[in-house]
């Protein structure tokens, strides 16, 4: 059974597209461009509360954020017509951690610890300043008190979707400040 926090939101169908099953995705990720030899392809959607997979036989552009898809055993159009309306949801084991932070965006990240190179915690994120050219997370530590760390990709040593934390390599004195 999928699970919500192992899938993240790519896009939304729209509706279908001709008689034999296509269905407009619209969406601005290029996970299926990054995945395109991937021999298991496919998408999510909710239907009744349940996280289902759909399989892709065969995709195309049709604009830059316009997808058609054909998807296995949705024929036809009304078959696709259930879909539409959709929120379309990728799976997170099939997107490397750089990918995901790029896809998902830094929102992703509120609720996960901080854990320092050394392993000490150094607290959890509670917000993600993006307002800037410089994006910041606001932290707060065990003691209550808020840091703001700016978001270097350099410093993000992994990312543990399991367990909800980001080990960060951060330069001598950052947190002193």
């Amino acid at each position: 059974m999928i699970r919500k926090e192992e899938v993240f939101k790519i896009g939304r169908f729209a509706k279908p597209h001709g008689i034999k099953g296509e269905i407009a995705l619209v969406t601005d990720s290029a996970v299926l461009d990054a995945a395109a030899e991937d021999e298991d392809l496919y998408v999510v959607c909710e239907i009744d509360g349940i996280l289902v997979p759909f399989f892709i036989e065969e995709y195309r552009y049709k604009t830059d954020s316009v997808v058609l898809l054909k998807l296995e055993n949705v024929d036809d159009e009304q078959a696709a017509r259930q879909l539409a309306n959709r929120d379309v949801f990728y799976p997170l084991a099939k997107v490397d951690e750089a990918e995901r932070i790029m896809e998902i965006g830094w929102e992703y990240l509120i609720g996960f610890r901080i854990i320092g190179k050394e392993g000490n915690e150094i607290g959890r994120i509670t917000d993600v300043d993006d307002s800037t050219a410089n994006v910041l997370l606001q932290v707060m530590d065990a003691a209550g008190r808020e840091r703001l760390l700016p978001v270097v990709e350099a410093w993000i040593t992994s990312l543990d979707d399991k367990n909800r934390t980001v080990v960060m390599t951060l330069p001598d004195g950052l947190l002193d400040l």
